[in-house]
Parts: C-alpha cells; structure tokens; sequence
C-alpha cells in the first residue's frame, strides 16, 4: 500500500472546522445571501427569516471559521464574503446531490424520519428538507 504523504500536509483540523460551519441550512442560506454582495444584518435577517439575534449567531460561527468579514458602517455592519471560493464549494456540493448523493442522503433521512415516529416527534421536525434529484424534476 502506497501511503500519500500530501494528505499529511493538509490541516484537516482546519477543513473540518469549516464544514462544521458549513453543516447548517440557515448558515448556508446566509452564504446565498452574500452571493451579490455586502449585506446589513437586517437585511440578511430578512433573507434568512430567523430573529436577528440567531442571524447574528450564525454570521458569528460564519465569521470565526473566516467564510464572511464584517466592517462597520456608522451603527450597522456590513456582511461580506471573504472569497467567491465558497460558493464554488456550495455549488459542488449542490451537484453531488444532483448526481445521485441525494439518493444517500435522503435515505439516512426517512431513518431518521422513522426514529422520530418512535420517539413520538412531529414526522421531519427539524430536518431540512431533501433537494429533488435531475431526474426527480
């Protein structure tokens, strides 16, 4: 077996610190949000439809794995992304899912669909809902 000793270069701490940042729809709706520019929390509080106290706890987890900057602008703040490579990163993913990880994904999902029957849980109560495949479209 050939060992691949660039993998050992690489700071997966640091990669997985921001998937970790990445794993939240609300996160990533923030990050759509951003595509066409800086943004006011209130605007993206808008966007997102969440209170903007979890808006700026989200925008917080966003900023401390450095996937947005801010800058202040008189009393408010503006939200930007730090690089276009995000999006590029969001849109793969989104692919994936549309080559068939969403077949995958969406069976772990009707498991845990099924826990939540048993647990007595409203059906889906917290989960996202699943992305349609090409083929489902």
């Amino acid at each position: 077996m050939t060992m691949n000793h660039e993998a050992l270069t690489h700071d997966h701490a640091a990669v997985a610190a921001v998937f970790r940042a990445l794993a939240d729809p609300a996160r990533l709706t923030l990050l759509h949000c951003l595509a066409d520019g800086e943004a006011r929390v209130v605007e993206l509080t808008a966007c997102v439809g969440l209170a903007q106290s979890t808006t700026s706890a989200h925008l917080a987890v966003l900023r401390d794995a450095g996937l947005v900057a801010a800058r202040a602008d008189g009393r408010a703040t503006l939200y930007r992304l730090t690089t276009r490579a995000t999006l590029a990163l969001l849109a793969r993913a989104e692919e994936l899912l549309d080559e068939g990880l969403g077949v995958v994904v969406h069976d772990h999902t009707e498991d845990a669909d099924a826990h939540d029957d048993a647990t007595h849980r409203p059906h889906g109560a917290g989960r996202p809902e699943r992305r349609r495949t090409a083929a489902e479209r």
